[in-house]
């Protein structure tokens, strides 16, 4: 999980994550300042999020932040993350919140974890997804060319972990390439 949010970086600027390696926020450096941008103009009604909050958004944020989750609705600054949180869902997002790739499409914080795994991490989703009451829940992860195998065993040890702590819910891997 991201723990940016103590000490407000800006994004694109290059920082040390809690586990010693260096990442780039929002995985997009940092752009000219100088350069002439439009300002941006208002937002129709229909496309307007509203502000997060309530019960049951607050009790997924405690959750994800007492498990030290990654979401992708977090980490990559979904503008539907309240209306998902309130209705109890989140997707999560295995192998921590740096990605090996920058993408210039995604707002995942880019770098090298040099192979780093929260180990507690299985058994942390398979609670986090008891504690949410789910009955379906949707897994996908960062990039992570740094470990040999992509990931795919410790992928493989969260969908375990979940399905011997909740037989009966059903888990859509979203898999990177």
């Amino acid at each position: 999980m991201s723990d940016n949010a103590s000490v407000r970086i800006p994004s694109g600027a290059k920082f040390r994550t809690e586990h010693g390696f260096a990442a780039i926020k929002d995985g997009m450096k940092q752009r000219d300042q100088s350069e002439e941008r439009p300002e941006p103009g208002r937002k129709p009604q229909w496309l307007r999020a509203q502000i997060p909050g309530g019960g049951r958004f607050e009790a997924v944020k405690r959750n994800v932040n007492e498990h030290r989750l990654s979401t992708v609705c977090a980490e990559s600054h979904c503008p539907n993350m309240g209306e998902c949180w309130s209705n109890g869902t989140a997707t999560i997002m295995l192998m921590g919140s740096v990605c090996t790739r920058a993408c210039r499409f995604c707002a995942v914080d880019t770098g090298n974890p040099r192979g780093w795994l929260d180990v507690e991490e299985p058994a942390n989703t398979a609670k986090s997804v008891e504690l949410m009451g789910l009955r379906y829940v949707v897994l996908t992860s960062v990039d992570r060319d740094d470990l040999a195998d992509g990931g795919a065993a410790h992928y493989a040890a969260c969908i375990r972990a979940i399905k011997e702590n909740t037989p009966e819910v059903v888990v859509e891997a979203l898999t990177p390439d």
